[in-house]
């Protein structure tokens, strides 16, 4: 697969540290026979019947719902592996990780560059996991199949349109009886990487009109209501008439949101899909730390607000152990653990990202 972008997130080589990872194993010995696999890709793992102990994780909310599945499967394979997973955001992930409270972290960008101190110098593996649309989520009795750009966009989470038959709006929904309902705008409370994937897009799609920048955390319109994580913002969404929110795609759809199309930079309408996550990811350049950026991707089936999350980890491990530990759980959401994505509302990695994210395993040492 080709992949493309013009853009690229700048963080290869990445180099921090912390202090001793907060892992419970045992001194089990492992052995390197198991495999991770996607159907093309392999790379040599503990073996899973050997291994015993404790991996704790915290951090992104959109990685939630895919972390409970795969962890759940996961007993089935090793039995001897408990894998416990807390969000809180991408923020409190990366954070608890540096802290030394948890052995991976899940965070939907790239450590932030006033945030490196705090790693103190030890080498962290970006492994992507998942790939997932953002969703404009509204509550909107009566109206179905929403269109909005991303002028619109920006200028609703800036306080700019405030009601919901704006001229704006209207004019991009021909034949919708558009209400004059107060626009009640749902965001993040937390240190999030949907919030900052999310500023990310706007910032790249129309950079002249969006004011507020791109970051985990934002300084919002004082009009803007703030939930605790994508399950927070939904619940205001889904309580709040005229309420409109950015949340992932899972989170909406378990919620029974309706959710809008959105211009991408074709100019196509694309509803928020796994199918149109997929092609915006096929159009993003992978650094070779592999991070990158699928938001405001090129292709005309590509939806545009559209995010990746990682599992972060540190190179060097504690033990010998540790470090087998680690290899196998992540060689399970690498393989096994991508077929679960669909039912789920995600969308699996391509395949060729695939594949260096699994020989990256070997870079886990203890």
């Amino acid at each position: 697969m080709h992949l493309r972008r013009r853009r690229q997130v700048t963080t290869a080589g990445l180099a921090v540290c912390a202090v001793a990872l907060a892992a419970c194993s045992s001194s089990s010995s492992s052995s390197s026979s198991s495999s991770a696999s996607t159907g093309t890709s392999s790379s040599s793992t503990a073996s899973a019947s050997s291994l015993s102990g404790t991996l704790n994780g915290s951090g992104s909310t959109f990685q939630t719902v895919f972390q409970q599945s795969a962890i759940a499967a996961f007993r089935s394979v090793d039995a001897g592996i408990t894998v416990n997973y807390g969000s809180g955001g991408s923020g409190k992930g990366r954070t608890d990780l540096a802290s030394g409270v948890v052995n991976y972290a899940g965070s939907d960008s790239p450590i932030p560059a006033t945030d490196v101190p705090l790693f103190k110098g030890k080498t962290v593996l970006y492994f992507p996991v998942i790939i997932g649309p953002i969703t404009m989520a509204y509550n909107l009795s009566g109206v179905s199949n929403l269109k909005l750009t991303p002028t619109v966009i920006a200028n609703i989470f800036q306080g700019k349109i405030t009601k919901w038959n704006d001229p704006a709006i209207a004019s991009l929904n021909s034949g919708v009886s558009l209400p004059s309902t107060p626009i009640t705008t749902a965001v993040r409370s937390d240190s999030s990487g949907t919030t900052q994937n999310f500023t990310l897009f706007l910032k790249d799609a129309v950079p002249t009109v969006w004011t507020l920048g791109s970051s985990s955390t934002i300084k919002w319109p004082s009009t803007a209501r703030a939930g605790s994580g994508n399950p927070g913002v939904a619940q205001i969404v889904k309580s709040t008439a005229g309420a409109i929110g950015y949340v992932d795609y899972a989170t909406a759809k378990a919620s029974g949101l309706s959710f809008a199309s959105v211009q991408n930079s074709s100019g196509a309408f694309v509803a928020p899909s796994p199918a149109s996550a997929s092609a915006a990811a096929d159009g993003a350049t992978i650094a070779s730390n592999l991070t990158f950026a699928a938001a405001w991707a090129a292709g005309a089936s590509s939806y545009p607000i559209t995010y990746q999350s990682w599992d972060l980890v540190y190179a060097q491990q504690p033990s010998a152990n540790d470090a087998a530990l680690l290899k196998a759980y992540l060689g399970y959401l690498l393989g096994a653990g991508q077929q679960l994505l669909g039912n789920l509302g995600y969308a699996p990695l391509p395949s060729s990202l695939d594949q260096k994210a699994v020989a990256q395993l070997s870079q886990i040492t203890g």
